[in-house]
């Protein structure tokens, strides 16, 4: 039942923000007073789409130690006792090594062969290069201030928040916003791989549940922070220097192949 609740709160971090915008109405009665609501709205909605993933940061890190909360540190602890019961001795094979990035190679994949998103190929990648630096610099800071243990491990001091988990929702959050809205079934896809991928860390024993929420938690809001910043931020460029960036693909042996950014004079 634990194990139920667990993976319920996963999948509803990582959906619930997205069903409630899909949800209101494109079109507005002309009533001047249900006009007038809509700003009201608007400001729920991006309200819930902040607190929801806040909250479930705050509760990892009040989970963290017995100090913060004895109560949620043994809920945390009884979970993965009863998740190990039942997935004792799972071994993803690193499948959730490469997971991760799945819903990435999806974006470009549908870019690749033609299907236009909501931005273009440069700026996807400049909003995903700077929403993945965002997201490392917050996940790496909160491991090393909370130093919590592994569930395997007691001297590994790296368990929260998982960055696995965090790159997985990243990416799927970057894909919804990029192509959800002309294909659903993509965004579904993009959040049913990063919801598997944190639960793989969950039943493999690598994390807590505590850190499998935050880092999906942090990875939607990393993603949304930069998509809705960008086009501000690039109306600080110049027109000329905007106009000359270039997206160039790149292979180096031994590394795979990637991209780069140019500059064309």
């Amino acid at each position: 039942m634990l194990l139920r609740l667990s993976l319920f709160l996963f999948v509803l971090s990582g959906l619930a923000a997205r069903t409630a915008q899909a949800r209101q109405p494109t079109h507005f009665p002309t009533d001047s007073a249900v006009q007038a609501l809509r700003p009201m709205h608007k400001g729920r909605a991006v309200a819930m789409r902040i607190a929801v993933p806040s909250a479930l940061v705050a509760l990892g890190v009040m989970a963290h130690s017995p100090t913060y909360s004895t109560v949620l540190c043994q809920a945390k602890q009884d979970m993965q006792a009863k998740t190990q019961e039942v997935f004792g001795g799972f071994d993803a094979h690193g499948i959730d090594d490469y997971s991760r990035h799945a819903p990435l190679a999806i974006a470009y994949g549908l870019m690749a062969t033609g299907h236009q998103g909501e931005r273009s190929a440069v700026a996807f990648t400049l909003i995903y290069l700077a929403a993945h630096e965002l997201n490392e610099g917050i996940v790496s800071n909160l491991k090393r201030i909370t130093a919590e243990p592994r569930p395997y491990n007691a001297q590994d001091l790296s368990s929260f928040p998982s960055s696995h988990t965090s790159q997985a929702f990243l990416t799927a959050t970057l894909l919804h916003e990029q192509y959800g809205r002309q294909y659903p079934w993509v965004s579904v896809s993009g959040y049913a791989v990063a919801t598997a991928t944190g639960a793989m860390r969950l039943m493999g024993n690598k994390h807590w549940a505590t850190d499998v929420l935050a880092g999906a938690a942090i990875g939607f809001l990393s993603a949304e922070t930069v998509w809705h910043l960008y086009p501000a931020l690039t109306k600080m460029l110049p027109p000329r220097l905007a106009h000359r960036l270039l997206l160039v693909p790149t292979y180096m042996p031994g590394a795979g192949a990637g991209a780069a950014l140019a500059f064309r004079p």
